[in-house]
């Protein structure tokens, strides 16, 4: 179903929740153990209070200066991420503003973060971001291999919890090629669990935007990253 401008916010939210309700039960999966975050790149602050007054209480933005735009003196219970590259010179700002960061994809991001939060006192989950689709154009580590040269480095740094992976599926319509790169990062993911404690095992997988986040919850992703079919054609 497609984004339909007469529907209301907390119609169309409840409509995704059904999809990702259905797409769960496909797989044999438990529906609550998938979450939803809003994408609000572009969209105003109004926009946001209004998928929080739907319910949703999970956000993500690429850019940590829309960010402060947007989310200063937010909600409380609101969860705000950053899902967009961190460049090195952004992570103080980042670190004043993100509680979690799921675009980390390289040890000395991770480092520049965790300075930026021991100094502020703080602390922050993040996630380890894979190129699975093999596009120049896109971050992320480019192999599992490259992700685990840095992953003792990364759980040596005390500001930061490792709490799993994330991913953007390829831009094509080839369902099957999809459902490979989500399958991959699930791969990755139970690798990368077999290598640390029990006590900080990761549990998070975030994969799927509005155009197949279906595939993604029936690959196994626990959180999906949505926007257009949520908040229709993106302002400019």
């Amino acid at each position: 179903m497609c984004y339909d401008g007469r529907m209301n916010m907390a119609a169309r939210v409840a409509d995704i929740r059904e999809r990702m309700r259905g797409a769960s039960v496909r797989a044999g999966r438990n529906p609550a153990d998938v979450r939803l975050m809003a994408v609000t790149k572009t969209y105003s602050r109004e926009v946001v209070l209004e998928a929080y007054r739907a319910g949703i209480r999970i956000f993500g933005e690429n850019r940590v200066s829309e960010a402060v735009e947007k989310y200063t003196d937010f909600a409380e219970d609101g969860e705000l991420h950053l899902i967009g590259h961190l460049q090195t010179n952004k992570a103080k700002a980042a670190a004043g503003l993100f509680p979690w960061v799921d675009s980390v994809d390289s040890l000395r991001t991770a480092g520049a973060l965790a300075k930026r939060l021991e100094e502020c006192g703080k602390s922050a989950d993040i996630l380890l971001e894979l190129n699975t689709s093999g596009e120049d154009s896109k971050s992320g580590y480019r192999s599992f291999d490259d992700l685990r040269r840095d992953l003792e480095g990364i759980l040596m740094l005390g500001a930061l919890r490792l709490r799993g992976l994330m991913t953007v599926g390829p831009l094509t319509g080839d369902a099957g090629e999809i459902r490979a790169a989500f399958r991959s990062l699930k791969t990755c993911m139970d690798r990368l669990c077999g290598m640390v404690s029990a006590s900080c095992r990761p549990d998070t997988l975030s994969m799927g935007m509005s155009g197949d986040f279906e595939i993604a919850i029936e690959e196994g992703a626990t959180l999906i990253r949505l926007g257009t079919v949520l908040f229709g054609k993106r302002e400019v």
